[in-house]
């Protein structure tokens, strides 16, 4: 084998599922000559079988085999980078892919200019539903050479140590490694090579293929996914603090307000939108190893927030545990509070009370979230279910509370609409809400999902109601948070098994799920797949076309 241009490491634990799809987008490549070691964190399944099979099908690729498990990954990449042949590094999971021509272009970015780094997009594949999204897409819109972090700190954001190819020179020149022994290594690893980077290149061509579960089981979830245990807190949070002593050691202290922001916005968010699943005690010991750092914090990062995740920030730093349970419910949907409060200044503030300290009155001052002015169309409100009761068959009966804090809606009743779309048909319950007290009414509405009209071919999917209001022939429609905790309950309807749910994650909405069976699932559904082919489509067309 001639000496490698590109060596790329393949990390493995336990996966030799996948693995071969893995290795298969490394000897798909465009550009061939590339060396391919597999680094295997001592599986105990039948990856070294499988590593050994695909190392005889190809001499380019090397297997090595760690003694013993790190329980990482920086080690496995690590003992790679020990034994690489080529001048430039690459590093994949074996749970993802290289697209055909990652290895070509980012090489290509190399020999145009000399760069310590060049990288690219990263495309994200949901395992459930196979929607593509590009991870981070802002900062890898437009090929561009950054001469230094310092000239585009977003790029913090984009943490991940895959989507790049690195010049083995400029990792050796700053001894720089993955760090062992401590999760999140990518995020102390990447914010290292940006700060040490005189320049590097980014191209807009997807280079790595990442591959979602969001709802594996918690044993088999990714490091990163594992945020139910708090020891998944304290490593992040502790690579945090190697990061902000890096920053300070490597004469780059000015980024700290940049890298605090990408904490709040992204580490922390991830946390936030958790919390209302969590119990007292997690809760608890979250807020022991959170709040001693977000104290440390720049106050210019929690300013370029949106508010509502200020808020949530605030009652967690505060003590108000029960109140940021509250306040991250429905963050990022225009989820109104329950309620606020005003003072003598004209300030509105999220919740019963004033705050009495000078941060609490800055952090949790909603006024800017216009609840009292803001178009009816997009005002904010709050629908909680506050009892779901299941009838016969597929009947339900919902009692919903509606909050409206900045009292948009007059005095009196108000018409109101449930709204269920499943298969594109819209399904509208009305019903009535009465007035409780100042800015908060109540009402029941029955929903009957035997009565949504489903397409012939049936529906498989998700959907989550929603409450419309109405007012001087405008509409607002906003979604609808269920008890965390009522039991799922399932009905037969039709040639469909319906399914209500809380939703388990996110804002927590209700969930009805509708799964076909029968006749509908056997013999209807596929055989409207043959025909909704792009070919069958056209003749169609053409036929149509010719008897007009």
């Amino acid at each position: 084998m001639t000496s490698p241009d590109v060596t790329v490491t393949v990390i493995v634990y336990n996966d030799a599922a996948r693995l071969p799809r893995a290795v298969a987008s490394l000897r798909a490549q465009t550009h061939a000559n590339i060396e391919i070691v597999i680094s295997d964190d001592h599986s105990t399944d039948d990856t070294p079988a499988v590593a050994r099979r695909l190392a005889a099908e190809d001499e380019r690729v090397r297997y090595i085999r760690l003694p013993e498990n790190s329980g990482g990954c920086s080690a496995p990449r690590n003992r790679a980078i020990e034994i690489a042949r080529a001048p430039y590094l690459m590093f994949l999971d074996s749970d993802d892919e290289l697209p055909p021509r990652a290895v070509e272009l980012l090489l290509a970015a190399h020999r145009e200019r000399e760069v310590d780094f060049t990288m690219g997009a990263v495309r994200r594949v949901r395992v459930d539903n196979g929607r593509r999204t590009t991870w981070m897409p802002h900062v890898v819109a437009e090929r561009r050479t950054v001469e230094g972090i310092e000239a585009d700190p977003r790029l913090l954001f984009e943490h991940l140590s895959t989507s790049k190819m690195y010049a083995r020179a400029f990792l050796d020149r700053h001894q720089l490694r993955f760090p062992e022994g401590i999760h999140y290594e990518d995020q102390l690893f990447s914010a290292q090579a940006y700060c040490l980077a005189k320049a590097f290149t980014i191209i807009p061509d997807p280079v790595y293929v990442w591959y979602i579960e969001p709802f594996a089981a918690a044993a088999s979830a990714s490091i990163s996914n594992q945020r139910h245990k708090i020891s998944n807190v304290r490593d992040r949070v502790h690579v945090q603090r190697l990061i902000d002593e890096f920053l300070v050691d490597s004469g780059h202290a000015g980024l700290r307000e940049d890298k605090d922001y990408k904490f709040l916005k992204h580490d922390f968010r991830m946390y936030a939108g958790d919390l209302p699943y969590r119990d007292e005690e997690w809760l608890a010991s979250f807020a022991d190893i959170m709040n001693p750092y977000l104290d440390t914090l720049s106050p210019g990062a929690y300013e370029r927030l949106p508010r509502p995740e200020r808020v949530v920030l605030e009652l967690l730093r505060d003590g108000r545990t029960a109140d940021a349970l509250v306040a991250a419910r429905g963050l990022g949907h225009g989820v109104a509070p329950r309620q606020v409060t005003t003072d003598g200044t004209g300030a509105a503030y999220w919740g019963d009370s004033a705050p009495a300290t000078d941060r609490a009155r800055r952090e949790l001052d909603v006024s800017d979230l216009e609840l009292d002015t803001r178009p009816f169309p997009t005002a904010q409100f709050r629908h909680e279910i506050t009892e779901l009761t299941a009838g016969a068959g597929a009947t339900l009966t919902l009692a919903i509370r509606t909050y409206d804090p900045g009292l948009r809606l007059p005095v009196g009743p108000q018409r109101a609409s449930l709204l269920l779309t499943p298969g594109k048909r819209r399904m509208t319950v009305p019903f009535r809400l009465d007035p409780v007290r100042p800015g908060v009414f109540e009402g029941t509405v029955q929903l009957d999902l035997a009565a949504a009209s489903l397409p012939v071919h049936g529906f498989e999917g998700v959907r989550h109601p929603v409450i419309r209001l109405a007012q001087q022939g405008l509409s607002n429609a906003a979604l609808l948070l269920a008890p965390l905790d009522f039991p799922a309950r399932t009905a037969r309807v039709g040639d469909h098994r319906v399914t209500v749910e809380p939703e388990g994650r996110n804002p927590g909405r209700l969930q009805i799920r509708w799964q076909p069976t029968g006749t509908t699932a056997r013999v209807i559904r596929p055989l409207v797949r043959r025909l909704d082919r792009p070919r069958v489509r056209s003749a169609v067309r053409l036929v149509s076309s010719v008897l007009r």
